[in-house]
């Protein structure tokens, strides 16, 4: 019985081994490339020891023969947020500023779990009264979501902006549910 066993997986292991040798080999069938060099070593940069890649500043260069691999180096988000708000109304929030490579932006994160669809408007002030506006439509449902301003050249200092994000019911009354802001106190903070 142990014999049989041993038999199967071995027969397992090489039907499950035939991908990876084939990945290895490259894509190079019948005189057909798919343009890279092909193979796994090449997708990893393990089989090309004519090309480095050069270092990000402050970072050591690679040696000869390998290459860096990953994802690139995401540019730096600053975020200014105000608490994390919930209303007896089953609606939740944060609004926050945040700023990047000279842009500033607001985003507000929410969840609406009240049953029914609501409108948010999310505003963003800046230096010189400069301010942002949009109009997001908020999915009734216990699904997270998010608002977000368009990113605008910054025009002074981070803690020079605000953001405020309110949830109405879209009816002609509009009543109020939540206000949000990133620079708003943390409850019982006064």
């Amino acid at each position: 019985m142990n014999l049989r066993l041993i038999g199967i997986g071995a027969g397992v292991l090489i039907i499950l081994s035939l991908p990876l040798a084939g990945a290895i080999a490259g894509p190079d069938f019948a005189g057909q490339d798919d343009g890279k060099g092909g193979g796994l070593f090449r997708t990893l940069g393990l089989s090309d020891p004519a090309r480095t890649s050069p270092a990000p500043a402050g970072r050591p260069a690679a040696p000869a023969g390998t290459e860096r691999t990953g994802p690139a180096e995401q540019p730096r988000t600053d975020s200014r947020c105000g608490p994390e708000l919930s209303s007896p109304h089953g609606v939740e929030a944060q609004t926050c500023v945040l700023a990047a490579e000279g842009r500033t932006w607001g985003r507000s994160y929410y969840r609406n779990t009240s049953g029914r669809e609501l409108d948010a408007v999310l505003a963003m002030m800046g230096p010189a009264g400069r301010t942002v506006q949009i109009r997001c439509s908020v999915g009734a449902g216990d699904e997270p979501g998010l608002c977000e301003t368009p990113k605008e050249d910054s025009a002074g200092e981070p803690e020079s902006y605000s953001a405020v994000a309110e949830f109405a019911v879209p009816d002609d009354e509009g009543r109020l549910l939540l206000r949000s802001g990133s620079n708003s106190p943390a409850p019982g903070d006064g």
